[in-house]
């Protein structure tokens, strides 16, 4: 049992240090889970701590599931095995740079919730996750012979809000549900951030990325005894769609590591091993005051994080400073290193072997439904991928601005089936222009949700077209809605255009592409499209990812057990430039590096 006294960690009766390595077993292929907590036990680290994402668990139907990638007991078994301790992270919300913070979209459909407050209605689905999960945890506590040690109150809530009855409602909630382990709230170095988040009677831990003692100064000032612990210390920094790959240097990181250290403070290294926000599992932040404020910043797919164990398990400079400084306070396991995984032999996979038009194929994908005005998502039962709208813009009208209001994300517009423009979220007040011909136009507009605010105060953030189109000064009403989440291809009708490229859809027509690639064994494998534009990216019917050539990140990650030995499918979606070759590669190309922002936390 882990516990503390006046003067730091307690546990099993002995004074003891946490020095953590945070994994997402959300953002590791389960058949890599071993893999990888071996890696990080190799770091030197005694713990491992992760999340647990609500939208995760809950499937479509509604049913909360625990089997294959979501068997997080598996996980912490594996932990175990290892002689690794546990610390558990449910939320509900988690930020970490995940899909809407962790929960599920649905709730952005109930008129008048309000998130991470007091809220009855929340509430009443919190309480639901928790009846859900809390069975699922209490045989791998620590009171029962299992490795959690800990268990973390919402996330960081003091940089969000100040509601104490909630958070006492999610402690009391675990306590009475049978979780009798330590009990802790994170928040930033922050004195308003410490009020805002701490529970009177638990442990308050901080998060930051260098400046050690000044940073714990501020935790102390508002927890006057008990251990120092810097739950998240922020080694790396995540990447957006447009900005450069953030890096930290491996040496100032070990540096200000060993300052920490040297406060006699325990640690969570945020993140030992980053792993893939695969399919459409990446959230977004939000810099603006408003949702429909020009500040919408979606992040990548990758997670790399720059993190010491790299996203494909590579152990990087950053792996060997940060163990060589573990070790001066911890003793180091025994043994060798764990070995290099096997990437795959470089290819070009030349030709598509078939496409399918987008627009065309909207029947295979999905059904129809009428609606007086356009729906968000949300409203029409999707989390994410895209959503289609259609209708007729009557006849004979001059060229007028064509204007979407309330865009969460990136529109594409069609008219009579060409492309119109593109409109965008972080242009609010951008138009095209239409003009009608004797019959009318059909009005086609595909949009793409790129990913839920999952930090700040802009967390409700519905997708899709959430108040309504305009033509000249008209609202434009009698719509046709598809909800398109892409989850299942099989009905699409490939056919080759018989011409040296497999495709003659022109720039900003969207389609899918076919391509096959044969491996002689599965192995670890960086898949590239240059020349393309952006979209999404299948592999044997598994969502890898988007791919966008704004980068940073320019090659997808496709782990081996992904693979088969023999022909393997790849299945590009462009939405704007068609190429016409897949780079399969055995190094990543994350795109051009500046430094993480953590010295500045």
């Amino acid at each position: 049992m882990l516990g503390y006294d006046a003067d730091g960690f307690v546990r099993d009766g002995v004074p003891h240090r946490v020095v953590a390595g945070a994994v997402h077993y959300f953002r590791v292929h389960p058949r890599l889970w071993e893999d990888r907590l071996r890696r990080v036990r190799a770091l030197g680290v005694n713990t491992v701590d992760t999340y647990i994402p609500w939208n995760f668990h809950e499937l479509p139907d509604g049913t909360v599931d625990f089997t294959g990638w979501r068997d997080v007991a598996r996980f912490v078994r594996l932990a175990a095995g290892l002689g690794l301790d546990v610390i558990l992270r449910p939320g509900p919300y988690i930020c970490a740079e995940w899909e809407f913070g962790g929960l599920p979209a649905r709730l952005l459909a109930v008129d008048g919730l309000r998130l991470r407050c007091a809220d009855p209605a929340y509430l009443a689905e919190v309480d639901g996750w928790f009846d859900a999960l809390v069975p699922e945890l209490l045989p791998l506590l620590a009171s029962r012979g299992g490795p959690v040690v800990a268990v973390q109150v919402e996330n960081e809530y003091g940089s969000y809000g100040n509601d104490a009855g909630y958070l006492a409602h999610l402690r009391d909630g675990l306590l009475r549900r049978g979780v009798d382990c330590l009990l802790f709230t994170t928040d930033g170095a922050h004195d308003s951030m410490q009020q805002g988040g701490a529970i009177p009677g638990e442990l308050a831990t901080v998060t930051f990325g260098s400046r050690a003692p000044e940073r714990l100064a501020v935790l102390r000032r508002h927890q006057g005894k008990g251990p120092l612990t810097a739950m998240e210390f922020w080694i790396g920094w995540f990447d957006q769609w447009g900005l450069p790959h953030h890096v930290r240097d491996p040496e100032e990181t070990a540096a200000s590591l060993d300052e920490l250290l040297a406060t006699g403070a325990s640690v969570s290294l945020y993140m030992a091993h980053g792993g893939t926000s695969f399919g459409l599992w990446s959230g977004a932040n939000h810099s603006g005051a408003h949702p429909l404020d020009a500040g919408y910043e979606p992040t990548v797919t990758s997670y790399d994080y720059d993190a010491p164990i790299g996203e494909a398990g590579e152990l990087t400079g950053k792996f060997h400073a940060l163990r060589e400084v573990i070790g001066r306070y911890l003793p180091l396991p025994d043994g060798e290193l764990p070995a290099p995984v096997p990437r795959v032999a470089p290819q070009r996979l030349e030709r598509a072997e078939g496409r399918a038009a987008l627009l065309d194929g909207l029947d295979a994908l999905s059904r129809p439904r009428q609606h007086a005005a356009p729906l968000p998502m949300e409203r029409v039962g999707q989390d994410r991928g895209l959503i289609h709208y259609r209708t007729r813009v009557p006849a004979g009208r001059p060229e007028l601005p064509l204007r979407i209001d309330g865009l969460a994300d990136r529109a594409q517009v069609f008219a009579d089936g060409r492309p119109l423009g593109v409109l965008e979220r972080n242009s609010p007040g951008a138009t095209l222009p239409l003009a009608t011909g004797p019959d009318g136009v059909v009005l086609d507009i595909l949009v793409e949700a790129l990913g839920r605010v999952n930090y700040g105060p802009q967390m409700d953030d519905r997708k899709g077209i959430t108040r309504g189109v305009s033509h000249g000064h008209q609202r434009l009403f009698d719509w046709q809605i598809r909800t398109l989440p892409l989850t299942d291809l099989s009905a699409l009708r490939f056919t080759d255009d018989g011409d040296n490229t497999g495709t003659r859809a022109g720039d900003g027509e969207p389609a899918f592409h076919r391509f096959t690639a044969h491996l002689p064994a599965p192995a670890d494998a960086f898949v590239a499209l240059p020349g393309w534009g952006r979209g999404l990216l299948w592999l044997n019917g598994f969502l890898l990812g988007r791919h966008c050539a704004a980068g940073p990140q320019h090659t997808l990650y496709a782990p081996a057990p992904l693979w088969r030995a023999g022909p393997n499918e790849l299945v590009v979606l462009e939405l704007e430039r068609h190429g016409t070759a897949v780079e399969l590669r055995d190094e990543p190309d994350l795109g051009p590096v500046t430094a993480a922002p953590s010295s500045e936390y």
